[in-house]
C-alpha cells in the first residue's frame, strides 16, 4: 500500500510503497482510511518536537486523525464488522489497566498511538483495536469527520471539563477560532449557557466564530485583554480555553481570568510562567488537555450526527501531502486539512 513516511527528523516525509497491515490478534482491526486529518502535531514530529516523547524508530507512517470503513477483524471482534464507517480512537488501549478500567483510557498504561509511536493513517490502511473503533452514524461521512478523531476530541475533551464548572451568565474566553478553535466554539454552545467571548487574530477566524454562534469577538490587535476585561464588567472570565498556547497567547490568557478562575491548555508550544504568589492570591486553575476518552468520542459523535458540530475542511490527495502540509505550516487551512487515499 501507499503511506507517508518519516524517514528522518527536520527533512521531508517521502510517500512509498510499504506492506499491508495484516490481522495477527484476536481484538486486531484493520480501517481502510477514508480521511486522515493533517494536524500542526504532524508539523512538530517532523521538526523533532516528539522524539524524545514518543520513542518510535524510524522510518514510519505519520497521521493520528483518522476514519474510514472497517477492511477486517480479529477472531474475538463483535462490535463491529466489515464495511462498517468508523472513526478511530487516536489511542490503542489495553483495557486492563487501571486507567482503562476507570474509564479513563486516554492515560492508559500499555497504550499506543498511531501516527505519533506507531505507524498512522497517512496511508491506504491503518491497524488498530477494537477499543478504538466507534461506529459512525450513517448520516456521517468518514472524510468529513476524520479531524474529529484527535482535533475535535481534544477540543471536546476540555470544553466539556469547563462546561461542568460553569454557570449560565459567566463567561468563558476562547482563545484562537482556527482548526481546534472552531470545534470548541461549537462545543461550548452545546453544552453550556455561558457567554463566549472568542479572541483571535484573523478577522477570518473571527468572522467563523460569529457565523457558529460567538456572544462576542474580539480582535487580538493589541487591546485584547482590556476588552475581554470590558465585556467582563472588569472582573475577567470564569473560564480561559486557550487553543493558541504560544505567540503571547499565554500571558494574555492569564490576565483576562477572573479570581478564581480556571484556566484551560490546550495549544501547546510556549511557556507558562507564573509566579506562585499569584497563584495562591487569586486561587486560579491551570488544568492540561490531552485528547479525551473514548467516551468523549461517542459523545462528540452524537454532536455531529445532531448537526451541532461540524467541520470545515480542506481535502487533498494523499499524493498531495506535502501540499497539505505546507498549506498548514503558512496558514492557508481555513478549518482542517483532509488526506483522502
Amino acid at each position: 500500500m501507499k503511506a507517508v513516511q518519516l524517514g528522518a527528523y527536520n527533512a521531508k516525509p517521502e510517500l512509498v510503497e510499504v506492506p499491508d497491515p495484516v490481522i495477527d490478534g484476536p481484538m486486531d482491526v484493520i480501517v481502510r482510511v477514508g480521511g486522515a486529518g493533517v494536524c500542526r502535531t504532524d508539523l512538530h514530529i517532523i521538526e523533532g518536537q516528539w522524539e524524545q516523547k514518543s520513542g518510535v524508530e524510524l522510518p514510519y507512517t505519520i497521521g493520528h486523525e483518522n476514519a474510514g470503513w472497517v477492511e477486517a477483524v480479529g477472531s474475538a471482534v463483535t462490535n463491529i464488522a466489515p464495511g462498517d464507517p468508523v472513526i478511530l480512537h487516536p489511542l490503542a488501549t489495553c483495557g486492563l489497566c487501571a486507567a482503562c478500567r476507570a474509564g479513563d483510557d486516554v492515560h492508559c498504561t500499555e497504550s499506543k498511538f498511531p501516527g505519533i509511536d506507531t505507524n498512522g493513517g497517512y496511508a491506504e490502511y491503518l491497524k488498530t483495536t477494537a477499543r478504538s473503533v466507534v461506529k459512525l452514524d450513517k448520516s456521517l461521512a468518514p472524510a468529513d469527520v476524520a479531524a474529529l478523531a484527535d482535533a475535535g476530541l481534544t477540543a471536546y475533551h476540555a470544553v466539556a471539563k469547563a462546561a461542568r464548572i460553569l454557570r449560565p451568565g459567566q463567561h468563558a474566553v476562547i482563545i484562537g477560532a482556527g482548526g481546534l478553535g472552531h470545534i470548541g466554539i461549537q462545543v461550548l454552545l452545546a453544552l453550556s449557557a455561558a457567554e463566549m467571548i472568542v479572541v483571535d487574530r484573523s478577522p477570518e477566524a473571527l468572522e467563523l466564530a460569529k457565523d457558529l454562534g460567538a456572544h462576542h469577538i474580539v480582535l487580538a490587535e493589541g487591546g485584547q485583554v482590556d476588552a475581554v476585561l470590558a465585556l467582563t464588567g472588569g472582573n475577567g472570565a470564569e473560564v480561559v480555553l486557550d487553543f493558541v498556547g504560544e505567540g503571547g497567547a499565554i500571558e494574555d490568557g492569564i490576565a483576562m481570568l477572573r479570581r478564581a478562575g480556571s484556566y484551560f491548555v490546550i495549544g501547546y508550544g510556549g511557556r507558562l510562567e507564573v509566579p506562585t504568589i499569584d497563584v495562591i492570591s487569586t486561587e486560579i486553575n491551570f488544568i492540561g488537555n490531552l485528547v479525551g476518552t473514548y467516551n468523549d468520542l461517542v459523545e462528540l459523535m452524537a454532536l455531529a450526527a445532531q448537526g451541532k458540530v461540524t467541520l470545515h475542511t480542506t481535502t487533498y490527495p494523499l499524493s498531495e501531502f506535502s501540499t497539505a502540509l505546507v498549506d498548514l505550516e503558512q496558514g492557508r487551512v481555513r478549518g482542517r486539512a483532509i488526506l483522502i487515499p
